[in-house]
């Protein structure tokens, strides 16, 4: 059978690339028509007072683009343009083979076999739960407690990325703009919430502040305008400023309005020290870009409700949620996750908070049908221990992502990191025993302090689609712990299971 066929082929390929190194592993990436690149990171310490860790999020810089995220699908250039540059890669198409093909699944003594003595590992602490679930039908094939909701870290993020992408859906864009009172140079810099909003000169396919800039000063002069009062609003948002694990390098103050996530680096990903007030900060540099074009801006800029007849000066807009999905997945973002928990909420008609983006996700899961019981959603990314989700609702959620129905949903699986070659499994699969999982498992992470869970979709040896979550609470060693569920999602890759 064909599938088959397929499936021996990349079976005997990652099998050379287990023996190899590093830099070969990336080299066999386009052997198994990964156009993706492994790159080192280091990883340490605790994150913050709750002691969320940092490998995780420094995991997930390693891979600055592409790879399943920014492929630009319009070729749009962040500043109302076409980008010359060529796309980034597409992702992994071999990952995602074959999910209605008819090889026959797994049976569910055969994986119950191989799985139930993996998870009994003492690595995966005092409560541990899975799921199983056959992609083309949607059978649940394994399950251990799966209906138990347990805190799930940041694979939280794949319930945001699901209500997101369903409302306000994937093609929805972040504008952020600038305004003008009637007969006045009363100026204001409104947010929109798009956290990608950037003032480096390289913009990439994120939204430009420059290119902000540029339209503003042009449309001033043509007023006759050189001379303007400056100020800000952020009131799309409403809530604390604050995530409730407090102020960390993770996650800046969730503003409706910063430019490059309120870093206070050259970083544009992982941990990093952030400013206090990042829609202040954005709007002094835009005030200086201004400057620069020659509009002068009289004092300090400070808040402002835009008022209602105000008149658009010039607009940005951020990357298509699409991209966005895939660019908090790939690599852990807790910004962006935020930011599309409030687009879902904004969407859905409640408040942008935290409370409101929860409410929000919810009520895009409920018309998926998504099962729901015992979960809450207190954040979007997952810092929040309150935050609580079971494996099937994990499985659903991947498995409404998978259905030819649902091509929208697409992304959430071509933004999950690939084992041993992107984001936060870059480093990850490097045991001889978890080898077998490399470019054929895609999983979302998430990392907290006695915390680690993997969810996300396997092709297994015969070629079936499979998705699967692994959870677990109460764990003392993350490494270990990270490599048991490494090992479970390998089993599963390596398994015919009938």
């Amino acid at each position: 059978m064909p599938e088959l066929k397929a499936s021996q082929a990349v079976s005997q390929a990652v099998k050379v690339l287990t023996k190899v190194k590093t830099w070969q592993l990336t080299a066999g990436a386009a052997t198994l028509g990964l156009a993706l690149s492994a790159v080192a990171v280091a990883s340490a310490g605790p994150w913050d007072s709750s002691g969320q860790r940092t490998a995780e999020a420094r995991r997930a810089a390693s891979q600055e683009a592409g790879g399943g995220a920014d492929h630009g699908r319009d070729g749009r250039d962040g500043r109302g343009g076409r980008s010359e540059e060529p796309d980034a890669a597409p992702s992994a198409r071999a990952v995602l083979a074959a999910p209605r093909g008819s090889v026959p699944g797994p049976t569910k003594r055969a994986l119950a076999d191989v799985l139930d003595p993996l998870l009994n590992d003492p690595a995966l602490g005092k409560r541990r739960t899975a799921a199983v679930v056959d992609a083309a039908t949607g059978q649940r094939l394994y399950g251990k407690s799966s209906g138990d909701a347990l805190t799930p870290a940041s694979t939280t993020k794949l319930a945001t990325a699901v209500a997101a992408l369903s409302m306000p859906g994937s093609d929805h864009r972040i504008d952020t703009k600038t305004v003008i009172e009637p007969d006045s140079h009363e100026v204001v810099l409104v947010g929109g919430g798009d956290p990608t909003l950037t003032a480096r000169k390289d913009a990439g396919p994120n939204a430009s502040l420059r290119a902000l800039a540029d339209a503003t000063a042009k449309e001033l002069k043509g007023r006759d305008t050189d001379e303007i009062t400056l100020s800000y609003d952020t009131s799309l948002y409403s809530g604390p400023l604050l995530h409730p694990i407090g102020p960390n390098e993770n996650i800046a103050p969730v503003s409706a309005l910063m430019a490059d996530e309120a870093r206070t680096d050259d970083s544009s990903s992982g941990p990093a020290p952030r400013e206090s007030d990042p829609a202040a900060a954005a709007t002094r540099k835009f005030a200086d870009l201004l400057h620069d074009r020659g509009i002068r801006t009289k004092g300090e800029p400070g808040p402002r409700h835009a008022p209602g007849d105000a008149e658009k000066l010039a607009k940005v807009s951020s990357p298509p949620v699409s991209a966005l999905v895939e660019r908090m997945l790939t690599h852990s973002d807790n910004d962006i996750a935020e930011a599309l928990a409030r687009q879902v909420a904004l969407a859905t008609d409640g408040t942008a908070s935290f409370e409101g983006g929860g409410e929000g996700i919810r009520k895009e899961l409920e018309k998926l049908r998504i099962p729901l019981s015992g979960s809450h959603f207190a954040d979007g990314s997952g810092l929040d221990r309150a935050d609580k989700v079971s494996a099937d609702l994990l499985t659903q959620v991947l498995a409404h992502a998978v259905e030819r129905e649902r091509p929208g949903l697409r992304p959430v699986l071509t933004g999950l990191p690939v084992a041993g070659f992107t984001g936060t499994l870059s480093k990850r699969y490097t045991d001889e025993a978890d080898a077998a999982g490399i470019g054929l498992v895609r999983a979302k992470t998430g990392t907290l302090t006695g915390v680690n869970t993997l969810a996300g979709t396997v092709v297994d040896a015969d070629g079936r689609l499979l998705v699967f979550a692994f959870m677990t609470d109460g764990t003392v060693n993350p490494g270990q712990a990270q490599a048991a569920l490494d090992r479970l999602a390998s089993t599963v890759a390596n398994c015919g299971c009938r």
